[in-house]
């Protein structure tokens, strides 16, 4: 765990210069996609668009839940760091072409989530071609996200993520962990995360609730306004770190 826990610690501190390097990553990418379009890796090649996908699911469940979350994330983002963000959300399901193309999934929703035999592979590629899934429960995903997620990644169990690692200290300090935005069952929120070699590659809030504070100031009248500037910085880390871990 200690040798772990320092290599957590050299990658936070590259973190910095990463994000600094991202626009010429991004950059030196999409130089090499045009370069030679017609080679079978090149649509994992080409340039990741710096923006949001929100997950479409089937299942029931309510995947475009918090529909002001994401442009106050993004916008958060574009303001706070120097990766060059869009300031709208893209909606997408796992069989779209277009998935390769977004290094941060986003998934929230309340109820039921049903993948296909299909979509079980896509997301399995997805994540081990360098993307990262970011899971919210809104409050009923629990059980269905954790019985999805299994079989994705069957032989690679849901564990909490280290207060030391840098997902929680990219940008803003959480040295205790994830913010808690709503009570739900008055349990302690937290961070469950499945890793690919050292990277983590799926995320998930659980008890947190961090895309309700993400919503606009005034969407749940309880939640004081440093809730959504908590909820705010803890997501700009994780977009931080999903774009980076994948520069590595």
């Amino acid at each position: 765990m200690r040798r772990q826990d320092a290599a957590w610690r050299r990658t936070a501190r590259r973190l910095g210069g990463a994000i600094a390097l991202c626009g010429v990553c991004v950059a030196a990418t999409s130089a090499a996609a045009a370069h030679d379009s017609s080679h079978p890796a090149n649509r994992s090649a080409r340039a990741p668009r710096l923006t949001i996908a929100r997950l479409q699911y089937d299942g029931g469940g309510d995947w475009y839940a918090n529909p002001s979350s994401l442009p106050n994330l993004l916008a958060a983002i574009r303001e706070r760091t120097s990766l060059p963000v869009e300031k709208e959300e893209v909606r997408i399901r796992l069989t779209d072409e277009r998935l390769w193309d977004y290094p941060y999934l986003h998934m929230t929703g309340h109820g039921n989530v049903h993948f296909s035999d299909e979509e079980i592979a896509r997301l399995r590629e997805y994540v081990a071609r360098g993307g990262f899934l970011h899971a919210d429960d809104n409050y009923g995903l629990d059980e269905s996200f954790r019985r999805e997620i299994a079989r994705v990644f069957p032989d690679r169990p849901l564990v909490e993520v280290p207060l030391s690692h840098p997902i929680y200290h990219a940008v803003y300090e959480f040295p205790k962990g994830l913010p808690k935005i709503h009570e739900h069952d008055g349990k302690p929120p937290q961070g469950f995360g499945i890793f690919i070699g050292p990277r983590l590659a799926v995320f998930y809030t659980y008890q947190c609730d961090l895309g309700n504070g993400w919503e606009d100031v005034g969407t749940y009248p309880s939640d004081p306004p440093e809730m959504h500037e908590a909820a705010l910085r803890m997501g700009v880390n994780l977009f931080v770190y999903a774009v980076t871990s994948r520069l590595q």
